[in-house]
């Protein structure tokens, strides 16, 4: 989908070549995502250095390339609404992170895990480009790039890693550990076995203050590309099955009380709320959509959260 090819990465931009390199990786799977991932290459290289010959010319070819992409992707709402690619952006990084969390606590310790991890962390970075992070994402990012440095050095030395989030504590992610994504993010990555990754049996996680909501655990498939013919009939394949929120029974009966003053902050934050859902319902995830439009009924309706 992108334009021509980039020139060779300038040193100055060396921090941004996994962001870069994950983006070239999801053109075909993820677009949006894979434009969202050169903007923050784009915006973040133009604070770097936007005056050296080297890093101009490769900053107007990205420019080149965005341009393309966008026209190319016009009509989708991810690209006009930035609430919208904000929301995209968030739970496709979120389906990362919860794939390699269910994979790490059922102890099956492997590359593909440990890219969705480092991967998951470098798109957190990319919604960098949407505003201020929030704290949750500050801290997925910091649990991903931990453990993806973690679980890599244990394999490297011949240790057996320990699941979950168990001695992270007094513990912080080195940038030099940023040179794990060196020997997982180049190459492809084996699509990970349906008949040993079960997700969806996996319980609720909640760790430092992390809460990952029941029910929202991502497919097998999420870190690889899927072929689209398997060989399989289409009658023998089965859904997922799904453990759906309970809808709070309050709000069967809501009704927007007339005392009520809704700020334009308010409804700017219901639409994302509805706007995450719409997203997450691309995932099929409906747990977290009905998590999200739960949020936005409230918060129109009592004018809280």
């Amino acid at each position: 989908m992108a334009a021509a090819a980039l020139p060779p990465l300038p040193p100055q931009f060396k921090s941004m070549q996994h962001h870069l390199r994950t983006g070239q990786e999801l053109d075909k799977r993820e677009p949006v995502v894979a434009y969202y991932c050169r903007l923050y290459v784009m915006q973040t290289g133009m604070k770097l250095d936007s005056k050296t010959p080297e890093c101009r010319k490769f900053l107007s070819k990205l420019m080149d390339q965005l341009e393309t992409m966008k026209k190319q992707l016009g009509d989708n709402e991810a690209i006009t609404q930035e609430i919208v690619g904000c929301a995209h952006v968030e739970n496709y990084a979120l389906k990362m992170f919860l794939y390699a969390d269910n994979e790490d606590r059922a102890g099956r310790f492997h590359k593909n895990m440990i890219k969705s991890f480092y991967t998951a962390s470098l798109l957190i970075d990319v919604l960098t480009v949407f505003g201020e992070l929030t704290d949750e994402n500050v801290q997925h990012r910091k649990y991903s790039r931990w453990k993806a440095a973690y679980i890599h050095n244990c394999l490297r030395n011949g240790e057996t890693p320990q699941p979950g989030p168990i001695g992270m504590e007094g513990e912080d992610y080195d940038d030099d550990d940023r040179e794990v994504g060196l020997s997982i993010l180049p190459g492809q990555v084996s699509q990970p076995s349906t008949s040993t990754a079960e997700p969806s049996d996996m319980p609720t996680s909640n760790y430092t203050g992390i809460h990952i909501p029941p029910g929202a655990h991502a497919p097998a498939n999420t870190p690889a590309e899927v072929p689209h013919s398997t060989g399989v009939a289409n009658n023998t394949i089965q859904p997922t099955p799904q453990n759906i929120t309970a809808v709070d029974p309050s709000l069967y009966n809501a009704q927007s009380a007339g005392e009520v003053r809704l700020t334009p902050e308010d409804f700017a934050r219901a639409q994302k709320y509805c706007k995450y859902a719409g997203s997450a319902l691309q995932y099929e995830d409906v747990s977290t959509a009905v998590q999200n439009l739960q949020k936005a009924l409230k918060l129109l309706t009592t004018g809280r959260e």
